[in-house]
């Protein structure tokens, strides 16, 4: 007969596979060459299906709207965070995505048992996490966080297209396009540019 002392020592080895909350993480504008870097944290609630979750950059940005309030709506709890253009500069975007992330996964209501990270790096957490390459299209919550953070970034995009109509923010987002690149070296850079990437810091020189 087994010993007690060996059953709890079983039993512990299990831990790790205990059921529980489930947070999906995923990011938003790291390649961008201005704004914030987006990241987001959601903890899907099972008896509330959302129908249609995948990888933010597969559907279109109607379908991406309408699950963005879905979303909002059903989950059991989810947080949105940024890391600031200055912190990207300072730190670099990864980790400035990394510190996004934990911000995002610190901003839920709920304690997560276990955190699901869309990639192959993860965040400094307090709880059991795990990197999944592809994981925007292979888990549901990843999915989900990656429709928020998309979102929250191009309303973000959309504001900064109201203030400086002339970069075409509402169209690249960001991103290095000819159009955004030709904006750069027409106008210069704006507050919101990221200095330490190279497209930008070749117009400040």
């Amino acid at each position: 007969m087994r010993s007690k002392k060996f059953l709890r020592a079983e039993q512990a080895s299990l831990v790790w596979d205990t059921p529980g909350l489930i947070a999906g993480v995923d990011e938003a504008g790291r390649g961008p060459l201005a704004g914030p870097v987006v990241a987001a944290a959601v903890i899907l609630d099972d008896l509330n299906p959302i129908v249609g979750l995948a990888d933010s950059k597969k559907l279109t940005a109607l379908k991406r709207e309408r699950l963005y309030d879905e979303i909002r709506a059903k989950a059991l709890c989810c947080s949105i965070a940024e890391a600031s253009v200055e912190e990207i500069d300072s730190l670099n975007i990864l980790n400035a995505t990394l510190l996004a992330m934990r911000r995002a996964v610190e901003g839920l209501r709920l304690k997560p048992h276990k955190v699901l990270v869309d990639g192959n790096r993860l965040p400094v957490l307090d709880v059991l996490a795990e990197a999944i390459v592809k994981g925007d299209s292979k888990v549901p919550a990843i999915s989900a966080a990656s429709i928020l953070a998309k979102v929250h970034r191009d309303r973000w995009c959309l504001q900064l297209h109201a203030q400086y109509p002339e970069f075409g923010f509402d169209r690249h987002k960001g991103y290095g396009t000819e159009a955004h690149l030709q904006a750069l070296r027409t106008h210069g850079a704006t507050p919101w540019h990221r200095h330490s990437f190279a497209p930008v810091a070749e117009v400040l020189r």
